[in-house]
């Protein structure tokens, strides 16, 4: 079988007992590269998921980073990046465990890094039945909303942002914006990211002939612009809702803090009924877990205004 050579390169997965997700998705490319830096993080999530991605990555040559407790997603790419660049790799591609990127797909990312440093770029993100699961998204600046780019609405406020499902960023532009913000932990890091390398001179680009595959399920949906009409888990339900209100605590004027702190009831609900009706049966605690990130997200939002008066 010929191989390909990635040099310069790195691929970065968190990994949360995801080892079978790693061997079927990432193993089979990583084996017909050279040069290609690969970097699992394994998030906590107990001793025997540890020792059976230890022998995975040992096994496939990867480098592991083994943090004591669940850093979560963004803090967890942050150290696979960190341990990607002291190994040399110049351009990132920050990939989920549920994603496959094949040799096509990798040197592409890497073409358009090279060739745009100050560009962090997505490819287009399919299901396994090859209908669209992210294409770029927006962010409406007047509600906290998100929808597809493909749905945007003419004359509307919008921050466009591209999905951590795939992404790919050079070293250059990676410190230059910082990194993710720890303070997310999961969902919403993906969006204050785009903000932020725009914040810092950079650009996005979504590159519509490069494709991913995307089984949603192995992890929980990161762009949130299409339902799936399954139940979510908790986790998802509360990072999302709060943290709607701690980026926009983060980035907004006070006219836009106090807007979307008046609808995130509103919002909140939306994000619930993600996961359908029949789940409040099932699981009836899942609207005391709305709750309580609505008045997280609100308690976030009040102490942000009475630091910008103090």
């Amino acid at each position: 079988m010929s191989r390909t050579s990635l040099a310069d390169l790195s691929v970065v997965v968190v990994n949360y007992g995801s080892t079978d997700l790693l061997r079927q998705n990432l193993a089979p490319v990583s084996r017909v590269v050279d040069d290609l830096v690969v970097v699992v993080v394994d998030n906590w999530s107990g001793a025997a998921e540890r020792v059976r991605v230890t022998e995975l990555a040992t096994a496939e040559g990867w480098l592991l980073v083994t943090p004591d407790g669940n850093e979560g997603f963004g803090t967890g790419v942050n150290l696979g990046v960190a341990r990607a660049q002291a190994a040399g790799a110049r351009h990132h591609v920050l990939l989920n465990p549920d994603a496959v990127a094949d040799v096509g797909a990798l040197s592409a990312l890497l073409r358009a890094s090279s060739s745009e440093p100050l560009t962090m770029s997505a490819p287009t993100v399919l299901r396994p039945d090859g209908s669209v699961w992210s294409a770029g998204s927006d962010l409406y600046l007047d509600d906290g909303r998100i929808r597809s780019r493909r749905r945007r609405i003419d004359g509307a406020r919008v921050d466009a942002w591209l999905s951590g499902a795939c992404l790919v960023l050079s070293d250059e532009l990676w410190r230059r914006c910082g990194g993710f913000d720890d303070d997310y932990f999961l969902y919403w890091e993906d969006v204050d990211l785009s903000r932020r390398v725009v914040a810092a001179g950079g650009a996005l680009q979504l590159l519509e002939d490069v494709t991913v595959v995307h089984a949603e399920g192995g992890t929980q949906a990161a762009d949130g612009a299409e339902s799936s009409g399954q139940a979510k888990s908790a986790g998802y339900y509360r990072h999302n809702i709060r943290n709607r209100l701690l980026f926009a605590a983060k980035h907004l004027g006070d006219d836009d803090l106090r807007r979307w702190r008046r609808v995130t009831p509103t919002v909140a609900w939306e994000v619930l009924l993600q996961g359908g009706r029949r789940q409040f049966v099932r699981s009836p605690g899942t609207l005391l877990v709305g709750l309580r990130a609505v008045l997280e997200g609100r308690r976030l939002v009040a102490a942000e205004l009475r630091r910008r008066r103090s």
